[in-house]
């Protein structure tokens, strides 16, 4: 790629050379000169120059002019309001403009110590006002969703909001009513901003017309403490800030890793740390008095229990793993059970090996730079990796193909093509396809948090292969609330003789369960998680969990069998490292982890021959969890308007074949098994193929009829 032709500009009597086609604001940041901005959000796509706040001077133009929608031409010499009374002037007088109706009231708003409105009117305002008339007033707060809270009298008119919801979620549903000064920001019909990224707009306003429900009244900056960590609620991994005060988790921040997430974040991601304070938190260990009595039990007499529990057992052991573990919480806990009892069997997060696609390895936002882009699998991006649908998004807009279908030809002419595989058990077939036909990159999106992380780490800890299910299980062990929600998972504890929880809540293993362990969430862990693209990244505790974490518990066990297991994440993780890490430092997994290099492609990846698909006499029904589902979700009520519409997705002929419309009543059945839907028409879905949210269907098989009601 050849070196980007360079121009001079001059600003403030500073030359700078840039790339051609610089936007001024960052020409002038070379410089070392900050040109103020509100309107201005280079993630938000195009400038619209809208607050004019960037107002200056540039040699040869008559008027002023907004430095945000200008660009760098060689030459052009720029005056800020740091060197030209004029360019202070108009500043001056956009910050008076802006001030006539905005309300004083500092002290109570939420953004108020970390206001951009409040610091630029320190440092470029007039310092007092000419206005003494009544402020203009609105009813407030508005409650544009559950989660989001708008105070329209602060609102200055920057778009950054609008501007986000239609060019970077697409989701089109916060938009500008009026004009001129009656112009407002609303939703269509007052309906709630339902949408999986809503909440990034509360970060992007600057000021505090846009707060959280969550946090609105319960801190200020000087009294808490953002603690720099990974959000454990999907593989991508995105960096978060976690704001704590008083040792609670009040609010998650987005903390921008480029090559991740681009500094947005979901709902989920976002909201959902109340799962913290839920009612059914374990804090102690629970002993089964009766069916579903349980009663707690000091941490000496639990570990007595797991112990008897374990030797019992001896081999005939099953362990389910959540993929939501921490590295060394999944090796600590298979150097107890492997190493220290011997050879059984595992469930594991769906990864089978997440190696093979390592010679196709790129950052996640590479995706926006290809000119093909292929999804494969059953399950809805969105739902399984959030982040991934806002790069295909971005790729859609530069120009991309996005394709549902493997089509060679397209994938071989292009200079710049992507796979990604969206459903389960599909690394050999994507593997193989990214050997065949040499593509730009691939990415495998696991369902659970830390999957790859979490399997890695099993196989370190023992050189013996796994044999199969033993016949009976004589003792199920359940490693967090997520494994325990599966259905495969609750079948084997009902088979089970004894089971053994660590988990968060007691309801979901109530009735189950023959002892329980008190669990922790990712924001309580010290340790790391391996994400999608194979990245390495340090969890750090933001608060102190209620009750010891599993790796202590682990390794008050492992000590009573007699294998080394530290309480400690550094000491295990040195340990880990030095098999499969390349012997990397604890210590040196800093803030924001670089992607690993490319390894040299695996060996001939062979795709499975794929299993004929029993023929079916109507459509083959896919099902999914959904992105608001799961242990935490169900503990916050503020998303539960998030939870998804009962719908049914069906391809275009298929629809059309059955006279089906976007947004009919349909029927899904099957033999005397039925539930009543609305139908979404995408093109998204395979002919003979339909898709649903598990929860909406279960019972029903996977050879279905859909007819309009």
């Amino acid at each position: 790629m050849s070196a980007p032709e360079l121009v001079t500009v001059t600003v403030d009597d500073v030359a700078v050379q840039v790339p051609k086609g610089t936007g001024l604001v960052e020409a002038a940041l070379a410089a070392g000169v900050e040109i103020p901005v509100f309107c201005y959000e280079p993630r938000l796509g195009p400038p619209v120059g809208a607050c004019r706040m960037c107002l200056c001077e540039v040699e040869g133009m008559p008027k002023m002019q907004t430095a945000c929608t200008m660009t760098s031409t060689d030459g052009m010499v720029v005056r800020s309001a740091l060197t030209s009374p004029k360019a202070a002037e108009a500043q001056d007088s956009t910050l008076e403009f802006i001030l006539v109706n905005h309300p004083l009231d500092c002290p109570v708003c939420d953004k108020g110590g970390e206001c951009p409105l409040q610091d630029l009117t320190f440092r470029y305002g007039p310092g007092s006002s000419r206005m003494f008339f009544p402020k203009r007033t609105f009813e407030k707060p508005i409650p544009i969703s559950p989660t989001i809270a708008l105070d329209r009298e602060r609102c200055i008119l920057c778009y950054r909001c609008t501007r986000f919801s239609e060019t970077v979620s697409e989701d089109t549903q916060l938009v500008a009513l009026n004009r001129g000064a009656q112009s407002v920001i609303a939703t269509f019909d007052d309906d709630p901003y339902r949408a999986p990224f809503s909440g990034n707009v509360i970060e992007l306003c600057p000021v505090g017309a846009l707060t959280s429900t969550q946090y609105r009244f319960e801190a200020r900056p000087w009294e808490i403490q953002n603690v720099p960590t990974v959000c454990g609620m999907c593989p991508v991994g995105c960096n978060i800030d976690a704001t704590t005060r008083e040792g609670k988790v009040k609010r998650i921040l987005s903390r921008n890793h480029p090559e991740i997430d681009q500094g947005w974040l979901c709902d989920k991601g976002r909201f959902a740390f109340s799962h913290l304070y839920a009612s059914d938190r374990v804090t102690e260990p629970l002993r089964r008095r009766a069916a579903q009595s349980y009663a707690a039990v000091t941490w000496g007499e639990a570990l007595d229990e797991a112990e008897r529990l374990l030797r019992a057992a001896g081999t005939h052991i099953v362990t389910a793993l959540s993929g939501s573990e921490t590295v060394e919480q999944a090796y600590a806990l298979a150097r107890l059970l492997r190493g220290g009892l011997g050879a059984h069997s595992a469930v594991m997060p769906e990864v089978e090996n997440a190696r093979l696609v390592d010679g196709f390895r790129r950052p996640l936002s590479s995706i926006q730079d290809a000119q093909v882009v292929v999804v494969l699998g059953d399950e809805p991006v969105a739902d399984r990796a959030p982040i991934v649908d806002l790069w295909l998004r971005a790729a859609r807009r530069n120009g991309a193909e996005i394709l549902y279908d493997l089509d060679e030809e397209k994938v071989r002419g292009a200079e710049r093509a992507i796979l990604i595989w969206s459903g389960s058990g599909g690394e050999q077939q994507l593997a193989a396809h990214a050997q065949r036909l040499g593509v730009w990159g691939a990415f495998y999106l696991p369902r659970t948090p830390n999957a790859r992380g979490v399997c890695e780490a099993w196989a370190a800890a023992s050189d013996e292969e796994e044999p199969e299910a033993p016949d009976p299980i004589k003792l199920l062990v359940v490693s967090g609330d997520e494994a325990l929600a599966h259905p495969d998972v609750r079948a084997l504890a009902e088979l089970a003789e004894q089971v053994l929880v660590l988990g968060m809540f007691e309801r979901p293993a109530r009735g189950l369960a023959d002892l329980m362990l008190p669990g922790t969430s990712y924001l309580e862990r010290e340790g790391t998680y391996v994400n999608l693209e194979g990245r390495l990244q340090r969890l750090r505790p933001a608060v102190v969990p209620p009750a010891q974490d599993e790796l202590a518990s682990i390794a008050q066990l492992a000590e009573r069998f007699g294998v080394q297991v530290s309480p400690y994440p550094a000491s295990v993780f040195e340990e880990l490292s030095a098999l499969i890490y390349d012997a990397l430092p604890f210590a040196a997994i800093g803030e924001q982890a670089p992607l690993p290099s490319r390894e040299p492609p695996a060996e001939a990846a062979v795709a499975p021959k794929r299993r004929a698909r029993e023929k079916v006499s109507g459509l083959r029904l896919v099902t999914y969890r959904p992105l608001f589902s799961g242990p935490a979700v169900e503990r916050v009520p503020e998303l539960q308007f998030q939870r998804p519409e009962p719908v049914v997705e069906i391809g275009v002929k298929d629809a059309r074949s059955r006279g089906i419309e976007n947004d009919a009543e349909v029927e899904v059945s099957a033999n005397e098994t039925s539930a009543r839907l609305r139908a979404r028409v995408s093109r998204a879905i395979p002919k003979g193929t339909v898709r649903v949210a598990e929860e909406h269907v279960r019972g029903l098989p996977h050879d279905v009829e859909v007819t309009r009601v």
